[in-house]
Formats: structure tokens, sequence, C-alpha cells
């Protein structure tokens, strides 16, 4: 059966959506970009980062396009000085909540959360660094994991789980002692469901997964082979 069209406004411009699509979605479709950090095609949406945040005309709530559906006549802001305020301090609020120094990353220069923050002009915040005391898993053979880098936003989780079908990842704690763990907070080298196949690392936007014996600047991700790998399995993104 074929899907329902659907006409949206994206920033006043009239477009075609189709039934059961995101916000996020119809927007990309139609060569329309809305920052984001915890979305990455294939995955399921969860609305981590809420960086896709945006305005419906008709309410006061503002609503992540990665996790809100199109309906017909709906008419959507996607940027505007509110949203820009709003960004700008959840981008902020990341970087105080860990240890993101990126002078000394191996992502640095090829981080997604680097690159974020550069678009929107942001070289200083206006909040107090927490500074925590945080692990860095260097038990895995080929790679390592960093909590000082991790943003949360669940990519490596998601596509653990529903493209390699291993579930080590998890998030355990809440608020800003939550931390990615592995097969029930063990070291990921002791992590028997592990497969060492490396899609959480390629899917990280951060240097918090990387690859072991690479220095500063050199580790670049792929994460669009992730979107390549669904594609070729039939999975509808």
């Amino acid at each position: 059966m074929p899907q329902k069209k659907l006409s949206v406004r994206i920033d006043g411009e009239l477009i075609s959506a189709v039934e059961g699509q995101t916000i996020l979605q119809a927007a990309r479709a139609n060569g329309k970009r809305i920052p984001t950090l915890c979305d990455l095609e294939g995955l399921t949406p969860v609305g981590a980062c809420r960086l896709c945040i945006v305005e419906i005309s008709g309410t006061d709530r503002l609503f992540p396009a990665c996790t809100t559906p199109v309906q017909d006549g709906m008419s959507v802001t996607t940027v505007s000085p509110k949203l820009t305020q709003y960004r700008r301090v959840s981008l902020e609020l990341l970087f105080v909540e860990r240890n993101h120094v990126c002078s000394a990353c191996v992502s640095n220069g090829h981080c997604e959360l680097q690159a974020m923050a550069t678009e929107m002009g942001i070289s200083t915040v206006r909040f107090a660094y927490n500074y925590p005391k945080l692990a860095v898993d260097l038990s895995h053979p080929r790679y390592v994991l960093d909590q000082n880098r991790c943003i949360l936003c669940t990519r490596c989780v998601r596509v653990c789980a529903e493209l390699e079908g291993a579930h080590v990842w998890e998030v355990t704690s809440r608020g800003i002692h939550s931390r990615i763990v592995g097969d029930l907070n063990q070291k990921w080298g002791d992590a028997k469901g592990c497969t060492s196949c490396g899609k959480c690392v390629q899917a990280c936007p951060t240097g918090a997964l990387a690859e072991k014996g690479w220095a500063v600047e050199e580790m670049v991700k792929k994460n669009d082979n992730i979107s390549s790998l669904v594609r070729r399995r039939g999975v509808q993104a």
C-alpha cells in the first residue's frame, strides 16, 4: 500500500512528506538541514541531544525533530533566535559536563561536537565546568573507551543492539552520573558479548570511542558506513 502524501511547511517553504516520517526525515529528504548529534541514519531515534528542537505553529512548546512525526498542514520553524539560544545552551552543557580537551583528542578536527560548536560560534561557555574524575578503559585489545569525551548520545548502544545484535553497551546511573558501560558494568575487554566489529567506534560522534594506535587529530570516524550497511540490509531508516 502506498504511503499517504502530506503537505508540510518548513521555514515557510511548502514541502512534500509521507506519513510516518519524522520532521527530521522530511527535512533531510527535501535538502533542509537540522542540527543533531544523537541521530544516525538507520538507528532508532531517541531525542537524546535535544539539538534538533524545532518550533511548531500553534504551540509554545519545542519539539525534537528526530522523534516528532509530521502531520498534514504542519508548519515548522527550524531556525530562530529562540532555537539558537536553546541549542547553544545545550551544547555548552555538554562541554561542561565532561572533560572535552580538544587539543589532546584523537578526534580533534574530526569531531561532530567540536564541529557543531564551531558552527554556532561557541568558543567559551558561561557555566562552571564539572571536571569529573572519569576513567579511560584500555582493556580492549583494539579500542578505547574514554568517558571524558562521551556525550551520552547512545549511538554506540543502538548500533550494537540494532545492527550487530550483540547488546553489549548500556547506560547506567542517572543524570550527570550516567555512564556508558558494557556487559553489566564490566571492562570492555572482559565483555564476552563484544564481537570487536567496531561499529560502535565508527558511530561515536566524538573521541569517546576510538581505535588504539591513533595520535591527536588522526582518528577519522566513518559513520556513513553504518548508513551504507543499513541500506545493504534493507533496513528502513
